[in-house]
């Protein structure tokens, strides 16, 4: 393929025919037309240093887009735009930037919630906001028994001593532990059932094949 380029002014460049850029487009390469709203989405990407001289940026822009706009020629005069790869690569392109462009809409366009939401949120979580606590547990770790009769004992204890009593009688070993616990990182459902026990009523929480026995001692 061959090219004729010339220079109109610092900020035109023309290619190819004798067809010149008029209105919207700034240059034309072999026949084909770059749009000054082209060159501006180039300029806006490329995030020009503000102390850049305008007119220098955009001229090297312009001619970056030529550059590339004359390589894109080459590469469909030597057919690769014909290309089974080029096809499906082209495609998922085209994919991943619509979904880009979905994703940034639903961005720009999402509602804030009211102030009145704020507040009805943060009242439906009180662990996370107003009564935000750190507590101060004791616990028994041990391995989750399988037998029924065994899960029915550990459950009906109402104290972690007599949660362990149930485990030594079962055979089942068991480790005592103290941790701290922030109640903002406690799923709002296992919150409200601990919030609903009485005072050092024990809690089970089962982690793959162990359990956790906890009490809260303070608060």
């Amino acid at each position: 393929m061959r090219y004729r380029i010339f220079i109109l002014s610092a900020a035109l460049i023309v290619s190819g025919c004798d067809r010149k850029a008029e209105g919207q487009s700034v240059a034309i390469v072999n026949g084909e037309e770059i749009t000054s709203s082209e060159l501006n989405s180039e300029l806006g990407m490329a995030k020009v240093p503000p102390g850049m001289d305008k007119k220098a940026a955009t001229s090297q822009m312009l001619q970056a887009m030529i550059d590339r706009r004359l390589l894109a020629q080459q590469a469909r005069a030597d057919g690769l735009d014909r290309s089974p790869e080029f096809l499906t690569r082209q495609r998922r392109a085209t994919e991943d930037l619509l979904i880009g462009m979905l994703a940034q809409r639903k961005m720009n366009t999402a509602k804030l919630p009211s102030p009145s939401e704020v507040s009805s949120f943060e009242a439906s979580r009180p662990e996370q906001f107003a009564r935000r606590e750190l507590w101060n547990l004791e616990q028994l770790q041990y391995v989750t028994p399988t037998d029924p009769g065994i899960i029915k004992q550990i459950a009906a204890a109402h104290s972690l001593d007599a949660m362990a009593a149930a485990l030594t009688a079962s055979g089942v070993e068991f480790t005592r532990t103290k941790a701290r616990l922030n109640s903002a990182t406690v799923p709002h459902d296992i919150y409200e059932k601990v919030a609903a026990l009485p005072a050092s009523e024990p809690f089970i929480i089962p982690i793959g094949a162990r359990s956790i026995a906890n009490v809260i001692i303070s608060k």
